[in-house]
């Protein structure tokens, strides 16, 4: 049954069968709370925001135009709620000044991270990406794990394709500046290379 489009659902919400929207929210779940935790830095607070995401896109679901692709709507929502919640928290990162790191380092990080397994490298990342600064963060985990264009990305956070880029790139150099202090042991740990 869940094999079926995201706008066969939405339409069948809208003819007034509202246990479709369970497929939806389970299709969409865990990706929207992965944004909003990134985002808020909280567990409780992150389930809460996830939840007003749903409810909000619920009781918007008949102002979806279908113009951008509903998970894309979706993620736009989250990110605003992520958004007022940290205003309204006066919760603001005092972003770390992150040491600028060179193309010969971040290719040292890269072999680094190629010694550690699958599960500790993705944690390692996940890790690091919550010390970014949150939008940073939220562009970073929509581009790399969800997969988004720029132009989708564009749509979710409000901000111009060059500024998405440069985000985009910025927040590359300054999770290697992380990674690099994380790794330091396995970069300066000899493995049949000169470093």
């Amino acid at each position: 049954m869940s094999h079926q489009s995201d706008q066969y659902y939405i339409n069948q919400i809208l003819e007034g069968d509202t246990n479709s929207f369970s497929v939806l929210v389970q299709r969409y779940q865990g990706l929207v709370y992965t944004i909003v935790y990134r985002m808020v830095r909280n567990k409780e607070i992150a389930e809460e925001v996830a939840q007003d995401t749903f409810v909000k896109a619920y009781k918007s679901l008949n102002n979806y135009r279908g113009e951008a692709k509903f998970s894309t709507w979706l993620y736009t929502i989250a990110y605003r709620k992520s958004l007022d919640t940290l205003k309204k928290n006066k919760r603001y990162l005092a972003t770390e000044l992150i040491e600028e790191i060179t193309e010969d380092e971040m290719g040292i990080v890269q072999d680094a991270l190629s010694y550690l397994q699958d599960k500790e490298r993705k944690e390692l990342i996940t890790e690091s990406i919550l010390k970014l600064p949150e939008d940073d963060a939220a562009i970073i985990t929509l581009y790399y794990f969800e997969e988004k264009s720029v132009k989708e990305i564009k749509e979710i956070v409000g901000l111009t394709e060059d500024n998405i880029k440069i985000k985009l790139y910025r927040s590359r150099k300054k999770l290697y500046s992380i990674l690099k202090d994380h790794l330091s042991p396995e970069i300066n740990t000899d493995h049949g290379r000169a470093i």
